[in-house]
C-alpha cells in the first residue's frame, strides 16, 4: 500500500526494517532508528516536502526516537524499539529484545545516537606538521642559494683538508666554515618553525574558543542550555531572534520566523519559515531550517535532522580550503620588509660587483692554487648572500604575529575574545566609543522598584544596593499591588508570564529566569508579588495563537492567546510612549473601568508625568497592556494577523519602573577613557531623561555644551547637520539600531576611529560598520557576535578600556622590534659593505657565520622578547595615534640613526685601528682583536634591546621587567649563548680566547649603548623630523614620476 503523495515504494525503501535479533557484533542499536543519516540529509538538501509529509511529525518522532513536546530523554541508553515501514500508517512500535552484550555501549546518554548519526562538530583543517613548518621556514630562494654555496664551500674545504698538506700552525679545518653555515641555516630554520608552531597552536586554541557557544534544547521536558557540539539528531531546539542555527532540521512550531539564508543559499532577503503542520505539498511555504543561517525575526522550535558534516553548513565547509588573510599592520610590515630587503639586495649586489672586480684584478699576481682561488671567490659569493639574508627582515611579520598572539591570549584573561585580529591593531587608534547602557555601563540586573496601575503611586526613590531600602521598595511595591483586585492581579500575572521569551531554569535548589534581563525582572516581580508559580505551568494553561517578538524599532511585543470562550486576547508590553497613545481604556480602583480618549484625559497626562519621573530616577519604564478580540484581524492575504489593528484601543494595565544600578567600575572606566583621549558616547533605547541621568552619573556628560538627543530628532537632521553636532553628541536616547549605524558612519566621515558595542540582531550593521565592533558575550545574540570583531565575555565597559590598552600595546610591540631590527640591519649591512670593500683581503669585519648568529637573535629571539612586553598602565595616559602615523616615527628614526652611528663607529674603529690603540703586533693578538670586535658588536645589540623596551621618552628601562619573564629568559639565553660561543666557538665562528681586559672593554663598549640611548632621547625630534619629511616628499615625487 502506498500513502497518497508519499513518493511511492522508492521512498519507503529508505525506512530501515529492524533486525529480528541483534547480533553479537553489533556495537550499537543502529536499527533503533528507522531513518539513516544520509536520508535525513537528503530531506533537507532537496527540500522535498512530499517525503517529510508522508512521515508527518509523528512518524519523524517514532523514526528518531524523540518527542516534540518533551524532547530527547536524558536517560536514553537502551534504544529498544524501532519503526517498521508500516509505522507511518499505524504508528505501532515493535519491541526489539534487549541485548545484554550491548549494555556496555550505553554508558553515556545519546552514545548510540552519536555513533549512528554523528556529532555536531564541524571539520577543521588539520594542523601542519613540524616538518612542513620547517620546509615553509626554509622555502626561500636566498636560503637555497646560501645552502648551495655552503655545500660547495664544504666540498672545497674537504678537498683542502684531506687533499693538501698542512703545517703544524695551520690545522686541517677548512671544512668547518661550510659546516658552520649549514648548521646556522638549520638552526634558523628550526627557530622559525618553532615560532610558527607556537603561533599555530595559540591561534587554533583561540579559534576553538570562538566557536564555543551554547543553544537551548528541550530534553526530558525541560529546557536546558547545551554546547553546540552536543546537539544531536532528534533534539528539539529553541530559536530566537539573533540565533545562529546549530544544525539542519524542520520547524515544528513558531511565530513570525524569518531566517537569513544568505550564507547557505545566497538569498539576500530573509526567508519566512512555517511549521511543518501548516505547510502543504506544492506550496511556497518552507519549514526547513538550515545550519549556520541566522534567525532575523520570530521565535520557534525545530527538530534536528542533520548535524556536523551531514548538515548544510558542514557540507559547504568540507568543500572549502581557505587561508586566513593578513591584517592591515601585517600588510604594511610586509611592504616595509620588502623595501628593506630590496635595500639589502642592492647593497649585496653592489658589494659583490666591487669584490668580484677586486678578485679578478688580484688573480694576475696571485700565487694561490686553483682550489684556493675557488674558495676565495666562494667567500665573496657567500658574503654577498649573507648580506641579503641579514637584510631580509623575516622577523617583522613574525613580530606582529607574536604580538597579536600574545595580546589576544592575554585579552582573553581580560574578558575580551578577539574574533578578528585586525581589531587588536585598530583599537590602539580608537578615538570614540559608542556604548550601550544596559549591561555595559549598568549591572544588567533589572528589579521592579516602582509601579503604577492607574492610581496614585506611593512608591518613592529606592536604592536596591542598600538592604533597608531594598526592603522598603519591596514593601511599597507590595502595597501598590495590594490595591488591585484579584482579577486584575490574575490578568497582570498572565500578561507578564505569557508575553515573554524568557524561560525558567532550575539551578540547584533555586530557580532563575534566563533571557532578556528586562523580562527576567518582570517575571521576578510576578513571582514575588503576583503569585506566579512555575512558569511552564502558567504557560501550559493557554493556547498561544500568534506572537510578534520584540523589535528595537517597534519597541513592543505582542502575544495573542485563544480564550476558552473562543475569543482572543492580546497581551502587549513595551515602551510607554509607544503604547499609551494607543490606550483608550484604563481601570480605576476596585476594578472599575473609565473610558478615556488619549487626547483629552488627565489620566494619560498623569501617566506621562510618571514616566518622566521614572526617567529622572534612572528607571526603565515598561507599559503593560491588553486587548480582547472577538475575531482575529487578518491581513489581505487572509492568513497572517494584522498586528497594526491589534494595536488599537488598548486597555492599560500598568507601568513598571525597573532599576538597573550602575556598575561600580563604570565611572572610573569612563574617566580612564577620557584621560586616554577617547570620547565616550552612550546609545540607548531608554528615554532621554533616564539616559541623561545615567550619563551624568558615570561621567559621560561633563560639559554644559554636551548634547543629549533622541533618535527621532537625530533622524530628522540631514547629513550636514548631523556632522555639525555629532562631535558634541554624547547621548543618543530612544535610538533605533540604524541610528547607531548612522552615528558611527558620521564619526568615521570626520576621520574618527570608532568602537561600538551591540547586543541585538539589528545591531549587526552598526557593528560591521564600526572600525571595532564589540558584541556582548552574555546578553548578545549570535548574529551580533558574528558581526563583531571582539566579544566582551563579561559585557562590561571596563573590558573595552582594557582592549584599548592591549591595542596600543600591539602597536608599541611592533615599533619596539622594528626599531631594534632596523638598527641591526643598517649596521650589519653597512659594516659588511665598508669593511669588505676597504680590506685588502676582501674580508668582512664579521664572518658569514657570525652574521648568521646575529641574524638569529635579530629575527627570532628579539621578536619573542620585545613583542611580549605587557603594557604599562601609563599607556592610557597618551592620546590615540592618528591613522596617518607612519610605522617608523621621527622618534624611532632618531634612535635608529643614533645607535647605528655609534655601533658602526665603535666597530670600524676597533677593526681598523684597534691594533694601534691596543699595541697589538702578533698574529694571535690580531686574532683576539677580531674576536673582540665580534664580541663587542653582539653585546651592543643585547644592551640595545633594553633601550628598545621603551619607545617613549623614559629613562626607566627596567619598568615592568619583572612582569615579562620571557624577556628576562631570552636576554639571559642570548648572554649565555654568547659567552658559550666565545669559549667553545673556535674555528666555527672564527674566534679565539679573549683576555680579561678584552672582555672588559667589549662589555663596557656594549653597555655604553644605554647612555647613548638616554642622550638620544634628549635630542629634539625635530632635528630628525624635518629631513625625514623632506626625504619622504622627494621619494613620493620620484614614485609619481615613475
Amino acid at each position: 500500500m502506498t500513502i497518497p503523495g508519499s513518493g511511492g515504494p522508492k521512498f519507503w525503501s529508505r525506512i530501515r526494517t529492524p533486525r529480528s535479533k541483534p547480533t553479537e557484533q553489533s556495537s550499537s542499536n543502529s536499527s533503533a532508528f528507522a531513518l539513516d543519516p544520509d536520508t535525513l540529509g537528503e530531506f533537507v538538501q532537496s527540500k522535498n516536502l512530499r517525503e517529510i509529509q508522508a512521515l508527518g511529525v509523528r512518524g519523524l518522532e517514532d523514526a528518531l526516537q524523540t518527542d516534540v513536546h518533551s524532547g530527547l530523554s536524558l536517560d536514553e541508553a537502551h534504544l529498544d524499539s524501532v519503526v517498521v515501514s508500516t509505522s507511518a500508517e499505524s504508528t505501532e512500535k515493535v519491541t526489539t529484545p534487549e541485548n545484554p552484550l550491548s549494555a556496555e555501549f550505553h554508558h553515556d546518554a545519546f552514545v548510540d545516537r552519536r555513533k549512528y548519526f554523528g556529532d555536531n562538530r564541524l571539520p577543521s583543517k588539520p594542523p601542519p606538521s613540524f616538518l612542513s613548518l620547517m620546509w615553509a621556514a626554509y622555502n626561500d630562494h636566498v636560503l637555497f642559494l646560501l645552502t648551495g654555496a655552503a655545500i660547495i664551500s664544504l666540498a672545497l674545504g674537504l678537498y683542502q683538508t684531506f687533499g693538501t698538506k698542512h703545517s703544524a700552525d695551520n690545522p686541517p679545518v677548512e671544512w668547518v666554515e661550510g659546516v658552520s653555515i649549514l648548521v646556522a641555516i638549520v638552526v634558523i630554520t628550526l627557530a622559525g618553525a618553532a615560532n610558527d608552531y607556537q603561533k599555530e597552536f595559540k591561534f587554533r586554541k583561540l579559534n576553538k574558543k570562538q566557536q564555543d557557544r551554547n543553544v537551548w534544547v528541550l530534553r526530558s521536558g525541560r529546557t536546558q542550555e547545551v554546547a553546540i557540539a552536543d546537539v544531536v539528531v532528534g533534539d528539539i531546539v529553541h530559536i530566537n531572534p539573533g540565533d545562529i542555527v546549530p544544525a539542519d532540521g524542520i520547524l515544528i512550531s513558531g511565530h513570525q520566523v524569518k531566517v537569513d539564508e544568505s550564507a547557505a543559499t545566497g538569498e539576500s532577503d530573509p526567508v519566512d519559515k512555517y511549521s511543518i503542520e501548516i505547510v502543504h505539498d506544492g506550496s511556497e511555504h518552507n519549514p526547513f531550517i538550515l545550519s549556520h543561517t541566522k534567525v532575523v525575526e520570530g521565535v520557534g522550535v525545530y527538530l534536528v535532522l542533520a548535524t556536523g558534516t551531514r548538515s548544510t553548513y558542514g557540507r559547504v565547509l568540507l568543500s572549502l580550503d581557505t587561508e586566513p588573510g593578513f591584517t592591515p599592520l601585517q600588510v604594511r610590515l610586509s611592504s616595509l620588509a620588502k623595501n628593506i630587503a630590496r635595500f639589502g639586495a642592492l647593497a649585496a649586489l653592489v658589494l659583490f660587483v666591487i669584490l668580484f672586480i677586486k678578485f679578478c684584478v688580484s688573480l694576475r699576481n696571485s700565487t694561490e692554487s686553483a682550489s684556493e682561488k675557488g674558495q676565495s671567490f666562494l667567500n665573496v659569493f657567500i658574503l654577498a648572500l649573507t648580506v641579503v639574508v641579514i637584510a631580509v627582515p623575516e622577523g617583522l611579520p613574525l613580530a606582529v604575529t607574536l604580538a597579536l598572539s600574545f595580546a589576544t591570549t592575554r585579552m582573553m584573561r581580560d574578558n575580551n575574545l578577539v574574533r578578528q585580529l585586525r581589531a587588536c591593531e585598530t583599537m590602539g587608534q580608537a578615538t570614540d566609543i559608542c556604548s550601550d547602557k544596559t549591561g555595559t555601563l549598568t549591572q544588567n540586573e533589572m528589579t521592579v522598584v516602582s509601579c503604577f496601575f492607574g492610581v496614585e503611586s506611593i512608591t518613592g526613590r529606592t536604592d536596591p544596593n542598600t538592604p533597608d531600602m531594598e526592603h522598603s521598595s519591596h514593601s511599597r511595591v507590595a502595597a501598590e499591588v495590594g490595591c488591585l483586585t484579584a482579577q486584575s492581579i490574575s490578568d497582570l500575572r498572565q500578561s507578564i508570564a505569557i508575553n515573554s521569551n524568557a524561560i525558567e531554569s532550575q539551578e540547584g535548589d533555586g530557580r532563575q529566569f534566563l533571557g532578556s534581563q528586562t523580562e527576567a525582572g518582570l517575571l521576578r516581580f510576578a513571582q514575588d508579588h503576583l503569585g506566579l508559580g512555575q512558569l511552564d505551568y502558567e504557560r501550559s494553561n493557554v493556547e498561544v495563537v500568534d506572537l510578534l517578538p520584540f523589535d528595537a524599532s517597534r519597541k513592543y511585543m505582542i502575544t495573542i492567546i485563544k480564550l476558552p470562550s473562543g475569543s482572543y486576547r492580546s497581551y502587549i508590553k513595551g515602551a510607554p510612549e509607544n503604547l499609551l497613545q494607543k490606550c483608550t481604556v484604563m481601570p480605576a480602583r476596585q476594578g472599575e473601568e473609565t473610558r478615556h480618549t488619549s487626547a483629552t484625559t488627565h489620566a494619560i497626562e498623569a501617566l506621562h508625568a510618571k514616566i518622566s519621573e521614572y526617567g529622572s530616577r534612572s528607571l526603565r519604564a515598561i507599559a503593560i497592556c491588553l486587548r480582547d478580540l472577538e475575531v482575529l484581524p487578518l491581513k489581505e492575504d487572509g492568513e497572517s494577523v494584522d498586528f497594526e489593528q491589534v494595536m488599537q484601543n488598548l486597555t492599560f494595565q500598568g507601568i513598571l519602573g525597573l532599576q538597573d544600578p550602575l556598575r561600580s567600575d563604570a565611572w572610573s572606566a569612563v574617566d580612564t577613557s577620557h584621560k586616554a583621549g577617547l570620547t565616550v558616547r552612550m546609545v540607548t533605547g531608554d528615554n532621554h531623561l533616564t539616559a541623561r541621568a545615567i550619563a551624568e552619573e558615570c561621567g559621560i556628560i561633563s560639559n554644559s555644551d554636551d548634547i543629549v538627543m533622541e533618535g527621532d530628532e537625530f533622524r530628522a537632521l540631514d547629513e550636514t547637520q548631523q556632522k555639525e553636532i555629532v562631535l558634541r553628541l554624547k547621548v543618543l536616547a530612544r535610538s533605533r539600531p540604524d541610528d547607531k549605524r548612522v552615528l558611527v558612519q558620521r564619526l568615521k566621515d570626520l576621520g574618527r576611529v570608532v568602537a561600538v558595542t551591540g547586543d541585538g540582531t539589528n545591531d549587526a550593521p552598526a557593528l560591521a560598520a564600526a572600525d571595532i565592533g564589540f558584541s556582548m558575550g552574555i546578553s548578545g545574540t549570535e548574529i551580533a557576535r558574528e558581526a563583531s570583531s571582539i566579544v566582551l565575555m563579561d559585557d562590561t565597559f571596563s573590558s573595552i578600556v582594557k582592549a584599548i590598552m592591549w591595542g596600543r600595546a600591539v602597536s608599541d610591540a611592533v615599533k619596539k622590534f622594528l626599531q631594534f631590527q632596523i638598527t641591526i640591519t643598517f649596521t650589519s649591512v653597512g659594516l659588511a659593505f665598508v669593511s669588505a670593500v676597504a680590506d685588502s683581503s676582501q674580508e668582512s669585519v664579521l664572518t658569514p657565520v657570525q652574521l648568521m648568529w646575529v641574524n638569529l637573535f635579530q629575527d627570532t629571539l628579539a621578536a619573542l622578547a620585545l613583542a611580549t612586553d605587557p603594557p604599562p598602565r601609563r599607556i592610557l595616559d597618551r592620546k590615540p595615534e592618528p591613522k596617518s602615523t607612519p610605522l617608523i616615527t621621527p622618534t624611532m628614526w632618531k634612535m635608529i640613526i643614533g645607535q647605528s652611528i655609534y655601533q658602526m663607529v665603535v666597530t670600524l674603529v676597533l677593526y681598523f685601528a684597534g691594533s694601534s690603540i691596543f699595541s697589538y703586533h702578533s698574529a694571535h693578538q690580531e686574532s683576539q682583536l677580531q674576536t673582540a670586535v665580534f664580541n663587542t658588536y653582539v653585546w651592543m645589540q643585547i644592551f640595545n634591546m633594553y633601550n628598545n623596551r621603551q619607545i617613549e621618552r623614559s629613562f626607566n628601562l627596567i619598568e615592568g621587567l619583572h612582569r615579562n619573564w620571557l624577556f628576562i629568559a631570552i636576554t639571559s639565553i642570548m648572554m649565555g649563548a654568547q659567552i658559550l660561543i666565545m669559549f667553545v666557538g673556535g674555528r666555527a665562528f672564527s674566534i679565539t680566547t679573549l683576555t680579561g681586559d678584552q672582555w672588559a672593554y667589549s662589555l663596557v663598549l656594549g653597555a655604553i649603548s644605554i647612555p647613548v640611548g638616554f642622550i638620544l632621547q634628549a635630542v629634539p625630534d625635530v632635528i630628525v623630523e624635518k629631513p625625514m619629511v623632506a626625504m619622504g616628499a622627494l621619494w613620493n615625487k620620484l614614485r609619481r614620476r615613475s
